[in-house]
């Protein structure tokens, strides 16, 4: 424990020392201009009258324009040097139709009937559905709930055209902002990634531009949602008064598993059909109506570690069967991604007070040995809203107990796991529509987005309101909460019993 604390705590100061570099550097500017003025301006005007100094601009003239030319240049290149700000203008979340809702018995029946499963990999099943967190109306794609189960690539295809075809549909509509307009998109799947690429698909459906900027992200786990808010972030900063278009998503129908191998049997239990859009600008203009600005992007990749590498990994069984095998060693992985992106968010967003007293229980602890507990700093005096990945209960119960959070500040992610399930990097986009749907954003409120993803990943993403987000308005645009937020959110026991008769099933003939 006091070897992880030193590493962190040496993360954490070199990051801060990073930081004060750079803003020390960027700002060397500034500060010298301000200080030869406030050094010399002064004296001048003290010596000298008005008339005098009239005098003395007339008798150099050629100086003086000089001296201003400079100035004009040092304003101009101190505006164009600033960052780009990146606006959210609107984001749209996708919800199947009734004909795709399962309970959890139809769900542990239509494995059954999909074949290959032992009595003793259904068992398992049935014991980690009860066990999830998930409630009786999450989504399956059709290739799923047919008998027998129709796996091939033509109902995957039909599969993610029509959550990124619906989601970038709403968006269009719910923004008014044409498709000729868009001048990058970037759309991430992480285990399906068909030729031609999903962005392409995107090009073509919607007659983009032949010069928009596009990139097409697989194999990032269920943070790529946030990598490509990155990458749309540095996008935005060499393309002016454009738009960005993110599509997140995941493809279900060629991922189910259909073996027995038991640490690839999770995934059956938690992911579902899901995606989201998300319509950024760096339009200036745009502010006007924007919900949120992208305040702070961290990314966190800790694929050096062999044993992070590996907690996460599609693999084949020994039949054949292709899953996604979770490590046992997988939430002590998460923990150590999580504690290496805080390192560089906390003095991001933490109030001094907050650092000080983190270094003071270090300080205490490793130089005058004291026998205190180190200080996990508050989060929610810095930050308002959290949306956290809803992978599964075990990751949410340990996240609110390492970041001491409240029940209503989980609240967003246990409702998504509930309603949706684990939909991979879309979850944040619903999680936000949650805390829209509820009222709950104000102007100047900031919001958390925390992932995590194969290789192993941790990435944060924090935004501030520029406004308060009517509840009512989201509702009527079409929020995929419109008709459950009334009735949530709900207690969810830690374990919710299966009812045997209702997920019995015959083994097809």
């Amino acid at each position: 424990m006091d070897r992880d604390l030193f590493r962190t705590v040496k993360q954490g100061t070199r990051n801060q020392a990073r930081l004060l570099y750079h803003r020390l550097v960027c700002r060397l500017p500034h500060l010298l201009a301000v200080t030869l003025l406030l050094v010399v301006a002064p004296p001048l005007v003290s010596t000298l009258s008005l008339a005098a100094l009239w005098g003395e601009a007339r008798a150099n003239a050629a100086v003086l324009v000089a001296a201003c030319a400079g100035c004009a240049a040092a304003v101009y290149a101190y505006a164009t040097s600033r960052p780009r700000p990146v606006y959210l203008v609107d984001l749209a979340g996708y919800k199947p139709g009734p004909a795709h809702e399962a309970t959890r018995a139809q769900a542990i029946r239509q494995f059954g009937l999909a074949g290959g499963f032992d009595d003793e990999s259904m068992s398992f099943q049935k014991r980690m559905m009860e066990r999830s967190g998930l409630g009786e109306a999450t989504h399956f794609p059709a290739s799923l709930m047919s008998i027998p189960v129709d796996m091939c690539l033509q109902t995957a295809r039909d599969e993610s055209e029509a959550v990124v075809f619906g989601v970038v549909d709403e968006l269009l509509a719910k923004t008014g902002v044409r498709a000729e307009d868009v001048g990058v998109v970037i759309a991430n799947s992480s285990l399906y990634s068909p030729t031609p690429s999903f962005v392409s698909l995107i090009v073509n459906r919607y007659r983009l531009r032949h010069d928009v900027v596009s990139h097409n992200l697989s194999g990032m786990g269920c943070s790529a949602g946030i990598i490509a808010i990155d990458l749309a972030k540095h996008l935005l900063q060499v393309h002016p008064d454009t738009y960005a278009l993110v599509v997140s998503t995941e493809n279900i129908t060629l991922n189910a598993y259909l073996g027995n191998n038991r640490p690839m049997l999770v995934t059956n239990t938690l992911f579902r059909v899901g995606g989201a859009a998300v319509l950024l600008s760096n339009r200036r203009q745009e502010r006007a109506r924007a919900k949120y600005q992208l305040i702070h992007t961290v990314r966190t990749h800790r694929g050096a570690s062999d044993r992070s590498y590996g907690c996460v990994t599609q693999e084949e069984d020994d039949a054949g069967h292709v899953g996604v095998s979770l490590s046992k060693e997988l939430m002590s992985v998460a923990g150590e991604a999580l504690r290496t992106n805080i390192t560089t968010l906390g003095p991001l967003v933490l109030p001094l007070s907050e650092q000080l007293r983190f270094l003071a229980t270090v300080v205490l602890k490793r130089v005058f040995r004291a026998d205190v507990k180190p200080h996990t700093p508050d989060f929610t005096l810095a930050l308002d809203h959290f949306c956290i990945h809803a992978g599964g209960r075990g990751v949410l119960d340990e996240l609110e107990r390492s970041l001491k959070l409240s029940a209503w500040h989980m609240e967003p992610s246990r409702m998504t796991l509930y309603r949706f399930g684990n939909t991979s990097s879309s979850s944040l986009w619903y999680e936000l529509a949650y805390c829209e749907a509820k009222g709950r954003i104000k102007k100047g409120d900031r919001v958390w987005q925390i992932a995590f993803g194969s290789g192993f990943k941790c990435n944060s993403a924090v935004w501030k309101a520029l406004r308060a987000v009517d509840a009512v308005a989201v509702g009527d645009a079409g929020s995929p909460w419109a008709q459950d937020v009334d009735v949530l959110p709900v207690h969810v026991p830690k374990v919710v019993p299966i009812d045997d008769d209702q997920a019995s099933y015959k083994t097809a003939a």
